[in-house]
């Protein structure tokens, strides 16, 4: 039997062109107390609010951009 070969590209993190299109659809949402910041390939919301942060968790899960997006719970004291 014969094999087969096929070279796939895996990202991890988001292009900056995507990054812009969240921080948008954030902007759009006219979301209250929510902030958001492009760091690198990621984006980063912040809010004084857990309700407004799951919000914004419910929105984007609802939008495509093409990648799995993940969510982090990062807690500063």
């Amino acid at each position: 039997m014969g094999s087969a070969r096929q070279v796939i590209e895996i990202q991890d993190g988001l292009t900056s062109d995507m990054a812009r299109e969240i921080v948008k659809t954030l902007k759009e949402a006219k979301l209250r107390k929510v902030q958001a910041a492009i760091q690198g390939d990621t984006v980063r919301v912040s809010s004084a609010s857990k309700d407004e942060l799951q919000g914004v968790i419910a929105l984007l899960k609802q939008q495509d951009y093409g990648v799995e997006l993940k969510f982090g719970n990062f807690r500063s004291n």
